[in-house]
């Protein structure tokens, strides 16, 4: 009986050198904080250094583009061995003034130096707006168009649009606009329309920043009824 008991007690005690049990850490949920915390850190290493990069690359470049607006000049450095043939702007926007100090501006939806000439841009999806002294507004869109930073000539291509703000409209396929005079002109047929009637010609010239138009060649007005009784 008393070994059977020494044995009861020897089970029941402590061993020597043994400590508190250790417990093992849980991993942490799939979606904690720290592993938001991680991949926060993870993609911040990813974006930094790429938008660093586009910020160095708009910074290059942007001088490359210069707008003087007393002048309407698109400025394009000249380029040396190993850059890129020609230079492109999105968006771009350029500003000036005229002869009789009245703003004109012209946007594209990109501007690029040609291939042909140094001083030649080649716009897509130009417009032109010319705003006259007493608030009136002339506007031009047209597919495509080349400016000439010499002559300060803007040339408009493919179904060229003529806005003015007295509430007419013309199309014709071409039209060259002096921006510095304020005239624009072309000798390719015109069609024409606006509360006064409709009216067709071989050419056109706009003339005083759209105070004047003259109507070249073969040309047919049809005026409507309500329009008549007003000029009587």
């Amino acid at each position: 009986m008393t070994h059977a008991a020494g044995i009861a007690n020897s089970n029941s005690a402590p061993r020597a050198g043994a400590g508190p049990k250790k417990r093992v850490p849980r991993r942490a949920p799939r979606f904690s904080g720290r592993n938001r915390y991680s991949l926060f850190v993870g993609l911040m290493k990813v974006l930094l250094p790429a938008m660093a990069a586009a910020l160095i690359l708009l910074v290059v470049a942007w001088p490359q583009f210069t707008v003087e607006r007393d002048s309407f000049r698109l400025g394009i450095s000249r380029l040396g061995r190993g850059e890129p043939e020609n230079l492109s702007m999105l968006n771009a926007r350029l500003n000036g003034i005229d002869q009789k100090q009245q703003p004109f501006t012209v946007t594209a939806d990109m501007a690029t130096q040609s291939n042909r000439k140094e001083n030649l841009i080649d716009l897509e999806l130009p417009k032109a707006d010319m705003t006259l002294a007493d608030g009136t507004w002339l506007a031009l869109t047209a597919r495509s168009g080349q400016f000439d930073r010499e002559t300060r000539l803007l040339d408009l291509f493919g179904t060229v649009s003529l806005f003015h703000d007295q509430g007419f409209e013309l199309r014709t396929a071409s039209a060259r606009i002096d921006l510095e005079q304020g005239i624009a002109e072309g000798s390719q047929p015109i069609q024409g329309q606006g509360a006064m009637g409709a009216i067709s010609a071989e050419g056109f010239r706009v003339l005083e920043r759209g105070r004047r138009i003259v109507f070249t060649g073969r040309s047919r007005l049809t005026i409507l009824p309500a329009a008549r009784d007003a000029l009587r």
